[in-house]
């Protein structure tokens, strides 16, 4: 799904700066707009992803974790983590001549949970990404998708160290209902984020939930 403003997605995503080289506009002919969650708990790769998809410099509300979060923020297995998302991330992506998909990226932290409700309006999917270092950490994210009634694909972003599960097991363990894709892809690269989200907006297009006018 390279966007109308990017022929081909590269191989991996660039830097901090994001996937785009400078300002890029809406074409004239978009008249229409869809909404996507990334979601998922703290340090799971959700800025990483919107950052590699996104075809402009994603919008982030990232802060310089402090003092103050000590005890609070577990970075177990996270130690080169320095910020924290404390509002959202925001990409776009241009499907095709008339339609554009935003990604709206959600805080991974409890505290700022009370923002979920806004993000989550008119959203018509959740990415709802997955460390199966901490699958436990998920739980409380995926629960609340399914309270919302937001339909969702379990992403699982693979870090070097990430165990191996058969799919049986892992839709075990994280109580899945049969309906509920789960993807593998490394947030980092960009190709592997692009074929995530193909195979993702397939399955909300397969379900009749989203429709890709051209």
């Amino acid at each position: 799904m390279a966007s109308a403003n990017s022929a081909e997605a590269p191989a991996e995503a660039p830097g901090a700066a994001g996937s785009a080289a400078g300002p890029q506009y809406l074409p004239s002919s978009v008249q229409g707009a869809v909404k996507i969650l990334v979601t998922g708990p703290f340090g799971v790769g959700k800025t990483t992803l919107v950052g590699s998809l996104s075809e402009i410099t994603p919008l982030r509300t990232e802060e310089t974790m402090t003092a103050a979060s000590s005890g609070v923020d577990d970075l177990t297995g996270r130690g080169d983590k320095t910020t924290t998302t404390v509002a959202l991330d925001f990409g776009r992506i241009t499907l095709n001549s008339r339609l554009a998909l935003y990604l709206f990226g959600t805080p991974g932290q409890q505290r700022f949970w009370p923002l979920w409700d806004d993000l989550s309006r008119g959203a018509l999917g959740a990415i709802a990404m997955v460390d199966l270092r901490r699958p436990d950490e998920s739980f409380d994210v995926l629960g609340r998708l399914e309270e919302q009634g937001i339909p969702f694909a379990v992403a699982v972003n693979t870090f070097p160290d990430t165990p191996s599960y058969p799919e049986e097991e892992l839709r075990s363990a994280l109580d899945l209902l049969p309906d509920v894709p789960i993807l593998f892809c490394d947030a980092r690269d960009r190709r592997q984020s692009y074929d995530l989200l193909i195979d993702f907006v397939d399955h909300l297009h397969r379900n009749s939930i989203l429709e890709l006018q051209g």
